[in-house]
């Protein structure tokens, strides 16, 4: 039973909000950011990325840099930059990218249904990484980024929320310099609220999709201020984290392709033989790029030439939610036993590029002799994660790229007042 809530958005002024709203602040270096900033005073990332304020050699986690986080947020809503809705409200937040949409509610969710395994999750985190969210999230008082959530579509909710954005004007609609178009509806009528908030009482599952570290840090920091007022209630702020929850059937995942800096030792012909043990392999020729066409399919780029991928049986076992997602099959058959990468998400001689950057991006930098080999893959599928979260378990590193990504500085969730 999920209990989701209503809450006084702290939210950016109409006329501003194309310039507030900001990319999240694990998709951008700190240089990137700062550049941001230069150019754009009004921009998010003066909370959510605080650290492009100070020089480079001042720690992430130096305390000064979530302080400068609380400042820029508290100057914002001084100067009229950002405002609070005066009654806990609901909210609609749908994104169109390359004419596909995703349409979720933006609410409060309870740290209790994370504890309780309602909210599922399907990745590890780190902690220097919760870390340095739960200073942020601590000092600034509030939830400054939603976590991306995900629940099986009920036709009932999905009606709802839908019929709501399609028969009330947009409190927001822009176009972000990427092309993507963000609308933003509130939902202030207290029976359409009670109606919602009723609805997801009956859903059994919600998954986490993307910001695994915010919402463990969001769930922390709740946890400290309940130790510290042992007489709370329940309904204060921080019980809750703030996310956007959108219908599994609406989320788009791309592609997570892989980079290998070198052939640990092998020759080129040594290289081909042994990849020749665990799949067929189909020469494509050079001169294009290769998508693979569905799951358990790989290209593979190397010496200037595709080739196509397909394990061969016996390789997988196709009734483990783990154990047959195409990352995992390609670690375990490929890159671990031939390429020497024991752990992917510390060894130096992978990378990742997510499907955003396209095809041409695998071959520019194995062309260069920056790399010696590229694998594509087929998208990860959102029933593939719930799957893999329902089984407790997690999915290997870089699985899953989600698109668009959701902006930050949209909403803000105080945690008191």
């Amino acid at each position: 039973m999920a209990k989701i809530k209503p809450f006084k958005a702290i939210r950016p002024r109409a006329d501003l909000v194309h310039r507030v709203a900001s990319l999240p602040y694990d998709v951008l270096s700190v240089r990137e950011a700062r550049k941001i900033i230069e150019i754009n005073p009004y921009s998010f990332l003066r909370v959510e990325k605080s650290e492009a304020e100070f020089a480079e050699e001042v720690s992430v986690h130096d305390r000064r840099v979530y302080e400068r986080a609380r400042e820029n947020l508290d100057r914002m809503i001084k100067d009229g930059i950002l405002i609070q809705d005066p009654k806990p409200c609901l909210y609609i937040y749908r994104q169109i990218m390359e004419g596909r949409s995703q349409t979720g509610l933006v609410a409060c969710f309870s740290i209790d249904d994370y504890l309780n395994g309602l909210i599922k999750r399907h990745e590890l985190t780190r902690a220097d990484k919760e870390l340095e969210r739960v200073y942020h999230i601590d000092l600034c008082d509030a939830n400054t980024g939603p976590v991306f959530l995900v629940y099986p579509v009920c036709e009932d909710i999905d009606r709802l929320v839908k019929g709501w954005a399609s028969s009330n004007p947009p409190l927001y609609d822009f176009t972000s310099e990427d092309g993507v178009r963000h609308s933003v509806w509130v939902i202030d009528d207290d029976k359409v609220i009670d109606k919602i908030v009723e609805l997801f009482k009956g859903v059994s599952s919600i998954y986490i999709a993307d910001g695994h570290h915010r919402c463990a840090a969001g769930v922390k920091v709740g946890l400290e201020r309940r130790r510290s007022k042992p007489n709370y209630t329940g309904e204060e702020g921080f019980n809750y984290f703030l996310g956007v929850v959108f219908p599994h059937t609406d989320v788009y995942i791309m592609e997570y392709n892989r980079l290998v800096r070198d052939l640990n030792g092998l020759s080129e012909d040594e290289f081909l033989s042994r990849v020749k043990e665990n799949f067929y392999v189909e020469d494509l020729g050079g001169g294009s790029t290769y998508r693979p066409e569905g799951e358990h399919i790989f290209g593979m780029y190397f010496k200037g030439r595709w080739f196509k991928l397909i394990p061969k049986p016996g390789t997988f076992d196709d009734n483990d939610p783990v154990g047959r997602l195409d990352a995992n099959i390609l670690q375990e058959n490929l890159l671990r036993p031939i390429l020497g990468i024991e752990d992917p998400r510390t060894d130096k001689r992978i990378d990742f590029v997510g499907g955003i950057k396209g095809l041409g991006e695998l071959c520019r930098r194995v062309d260069s002799g920056e790399m010696a080999v590229a694998f594509s893959l087929y998208p990860t599928t959102i029933e593939s994660i719930m799957a893999v979260s329902d089984a407790g378990k997690v999915m290997p590193p870089k699985s899953t790229w989600f698109e668009p990504k959701l902006r930050s500085g949209l909403f803000v969730h105080r945690l008191t007042g």
